[in-house]
């Protein structure tokens, strides 16, 4: 039955949504830059959890029940949004603060908590479930079988450990490393706009 399903133009839609500059890679560029390469992988590892979470829901209907119990869609859309501009409010900080700074996008001192941020950032992302509700909806035919429905699932998660840890390489690299180090409060003013952008988009969003 596999061959019902167009899995390149899933994973295509998927990888446009994933690379794509948003909170998400956002953070892992930050975290990757500023804490170093092993806490930037386990930051990527929380969100590529968060991300197969949402596939999860949506691959077995949940995402529905959620839209039609519209007051948990709500919850996690301000809760969303709240950590975004918290997000923004440590950047602004941090831009605003001569010389060296302590501030990151996102405070981790660990492995365990660069994980549990990560995972917390795509969670608290109600868009997430409408794509990955939207990708199943239009890309897999009534009635494929579960086994069907594992292997995307699968490739959908393999694509997006590979984008969010292929971030997190490239960020904490050393030219970006000292590039960060060069231009620090430019950065932070950079990451505090984009996180408040989004956390105003997500706050600002209806469900159609």
């Amino acid at each position: 039955m596999m061959e019902m399903v167009n899995l390149p133009l899933i994973l295509a839609a998927a990888f446009v949504a994933a690379a794509s500059p948003g909170p998400a890679t956002l953070a892992i560029a930050g975290t990757s830059m500023k804490s170093g390469r092993r806490l930037g992988l386990a930051l990527a590892s929380g969100i590529t959890t968060g991300s197969l979470t949402w596939s999860c829901i949506a691959a077995f209907g949940l995402g529905a029940l959620m839209l039609a119990n519209v007051w948990v869609f709500e919850a996690i859309r301000y809760v969303g949004a709240g950590y975004l501009m918290y997000l923004a409010f440590k950047s602004a900080k941090s831009a605003l603060t001569p010389g060296e700074s302590a501030a990151r996008p996102l405070s981790v001192t660990s492995a365990g908590r660069a994980f549990g941020k990560g995972l917390a950032l795509h969670l608290t992302n109600p868009k997430a479930v409408l794509f990955f509700g939207s990708l199943y909806a239009i890309g897999i035919p009534p009635g494929v079988s579960p086994a069907v429905l594992l292997a995307v699932m699968a490739a959908l998660a393999l694509q997006s450990a590979l984008i969010f840890h292929g971030y997190a390489l490239l960020f904490s690299s050393k030219p970006m490393i000292l590039g960060y180090m060069r231009l620090r409060r430019w950065f932070e003013g950079v990451f505090a706009v984009a996180f408040g952008a989004a956390g105003l988009k997500v706050l600002t969003a209806r469900i159609q």
